[in-house]
C-alpha cells in the first residue's frame, strides 16, 4: 500500500472551480509511477521490462478544489499472470473525491509485449 499527496493547482481547475476529471487519471498515474520508482528509479532499464495501461475506471463522489491536498490511497487489488490492478481511493481532509481501479499490464521494455509479473515488481508492490 502506498499514499500520496497532491496540492491542487489553479490550472487544474475548471470553470465550476473543481478539479477538471481527466487530471485524475493523470493524479493516478503519476502516483503509481512514483510507487514503482521507489523499487528502482529506472526500473524499466534496470530490469528490462515496464507496466502499461490497459484499463482505467472512475467513479467521482465529490469536488477537489484549488489549494487542497488530495490524497491518492494506492493498493494492488487483483493479481493476474500479466496484469494488476490498483485500486485508488482520493480523498481531501477525510471526503471521499473519487475511487478508482486501473489495470496495469507488464511488458517488455524492448519488444513491448506482455511478460508475467515479474518477483520483484509483486514484493515491492506487496510491500
Amino acid at each position: 500500500m502506498a499514499s500520496y499527496d497532491y496540492r491542487i493547482r489553479y490550472g487544474e481547475c475548471d470553470q465550476q472551480g473543481i478539479v477538471f476529471n481527466a487530471h485524475y487519471m493523470a493524479y493516478i498515474d503519476d502516483a503509481v509511477d512514483q510507487w514503482l520508482r521507489g523499487m528502482d528509479v529506472d526500473f524499466e532499464t534496470t530490469f528490462g521490462w515496464e507496466v502499461t495501461v490497459k484499463r482505467s475506471e472512475i467513479v467521482w463522489e465529490g469536488p477537489a478544489r484549488f489549494g487542497e491536498t488530495l490524497t491518492l490511497d494506492l493498493a494492488v487489488s487483483r493479481w493476474g499472470t500479466t496484469s494488476f490492478d490498483v485500486a485508488a481511493t482520493g480523498h481531501v481532509d477525510g471526503r471521499g473525491v473519487i475511487e478508482s481501479t486501473t489495470t496495469y499490464v507488464v511488458v517488455s521494455h524492448d519488444a513491448f509485449s506482455p511478460v508475467p509479473i515479474p518477483d520483484e515488481l509483486r514484493a515491492h508492490l506487496v510491500g
